[in-house]
């Protein structure tokens, strides 16, 4: 466990809260290029393995959590449907940061302001470790994607473009 006392995020202390190994990832960063593929260059992992995470709001549930793989795009319509939506769209940015706790380019699915429903595209689920934000601009925390759905009371869900 990386216990660097600066490093304390939201995620971070509920990581250790719970218990939960986990390594910590840094890069420098900028306005311009706040993504996760961005972040998968500069922390010199393999792209598969970074996860980003979409904040969604459903028409019946209201806010939903989204983690999926950098590369790939969410399917609104199957995550409406694993969520018990008929509709789900991407929250407004300028609502992220008060929903969440956390800005863009920062966003952890872990210590968000209250537990949303949280979902995790299965792709995970056949990964020794996946990396997501730890709540941070230029933080990265590595963790098994069991103890992820762990921390976050997540499920497994189809939710990918083909």
């Amino acid at each position: 466990m990386n216990k660097k006392k600066e490093q304390k995020t939201n995620a971070i202390r509920k990581l250790e809260k719970e218990k939960i190994s986990y390594h910590v990832h840094e890069y420098p960063w900028n306005e311009e290029y706040l993504d996760a593929k961005t972040a998968a260059r500069k922390v010199g992992m393999p792209m598969e393995k970074i996860y980003k995470t979409l904040v969604t709001v459903g028409d019946k549930t209201g806010v939903l959590i989204a983690c999926i793989p950098a590369e790939n795009e969410l399917n609104l319509k199957a995550l409406a449907r694993v969520s018990g939506n008929k509709k789900v769209e991407m929250l407004n940015m300028k609502d992220l940061e008060t929903t969440t706790g956390y800005i863009r380019g920062g966003c952890s699915p872990i210590g968000m302001k209250k537990n949303f429903p949280t979902y995790v595209a299965t792709k995970a689920e056949m990964k020794e470790s996946i990396v997501v934000s730890a709540g941070k601009r230029g933080l990265q925390v590595e963790l098994s994607p069991a103890d992820l759905l762990k921390v976050t009371n997540a499920v497994y869900a189809d939710i990918l473009m083909e």
